[in-house]
């Protein structure tokens, strides 16, 4: 792997740009795993607070080890509302992944939480911003700064969002938009009356996306799959595959086999 990393504050234009990024769900509330994977090469790692126990404490330790080996946090927040994305990207996440947005004004209001300029977020200078050291042309050039940095991830896993999915991608504002098939499946399944399957959902989903100039993302078990080319297909660059607790079973799982077979002829 070579040693130069882009500066993890690049990540917004490298999405905007359309270059292709790996990342991860990460699980555990600690931060070797996302220090392991900046360091193996990875683009970012998807903090997921909505599944998984991280305190505001926690997170804020995942991001310096972020920092230190050049992998993008972003943070999946556990609930929908401006004091959590007003947390993360003042503590030093460099973006926010809203689950369950279904309509546009859900999308406004989440694009609006995240920035200054033309938004609602609330002002203030933390490790987010260098404790100040990123404010020293002023305050509306550091505004337009973190305003630049920040990733607005939108999650796509509902019903109702497909039937708005014109409207909520094309808010300003919101950089990406995740295809959450497994809650989007459920969410199909449990609507009444004529519904679209769902393959044809996430290719409405992915072709308004693309339509609106937005990213496009999604998640897979495993990149050497069938899945991963499909979504490459329709258009994902915003690539993650599984999930910490998912490595660290199948690594184990897979060692466990070596050593039945090893020691015991199994």
């Amino acid at each position: 792997m070579s040693t130069a990393r882009p500066d993890i504050r690049e990540f917004r234009n490298r999405v905007k740009a359309g270059e292709p990024v790996l990342g991860t769900f990460m699980k555990f509330p600690v931060p070797q795993p996302t220090e392991i994977l900046g360091q193996v090469g990875f683009d970012f790692v998807m903090l997921d607070e909505e599944h998984s126990p991280w305190t505001r404490e926690q997170l804020g330790h995942a991001y310096l080890g972020a920092r230190a080996f050049g992998i993008a946090p972003i943070v999946r927040i556990s609930r929908p509302d401006a004091a959590s994305v007003l947390s993360c990207l003042d503590d030093g996440a460099v973006g926010v992944m809203c689950p369950h947005v279904d309509n546009a004004q859900m999308a406004r209001n989440l694009a609006s939480w995240s920035r200054y300029k033309g938004g609602s977020r609330g002002s203030g200078v933390s490790r987010g911003g260098d404790y100040g050291g990123k404010a020293t042309g002023g305050i509306d050039a550091y505004y337009e700064w973190a305003d630049g940095v920040s990733t607005v991830f939108a999650m796509i896993e509902d019903a109702a969002a497909i039937e708005n999915i014109e409207e909520i991608t094309a808010v300003e504002g919101i950089d990406v938009f995740f295809l959450g098939r497994g809650d989007l499946g459920l969410s199909l399944s449990n609507v009444q009356g004529p519904k679209p399957t769902l393959d044809e959902a996430v290719k409405k989903a992915a072709e308004a996306v693309l339509r609106n100039g937005k990213a496009l993302a999604a998640v897979c078990p495993s990149l050497a799959s069938d899945d991963a080319q499909a979504m490459k297909d329709i258009g994902v660059t915003v690539m993650l595959v599984g999930n910490d607790q998912a490595f660290m079973r199948n690594s184990a799982a897979a060692q466990l086999t070596n050593f039945n077979k090893l020691m015991k002829g199994a």
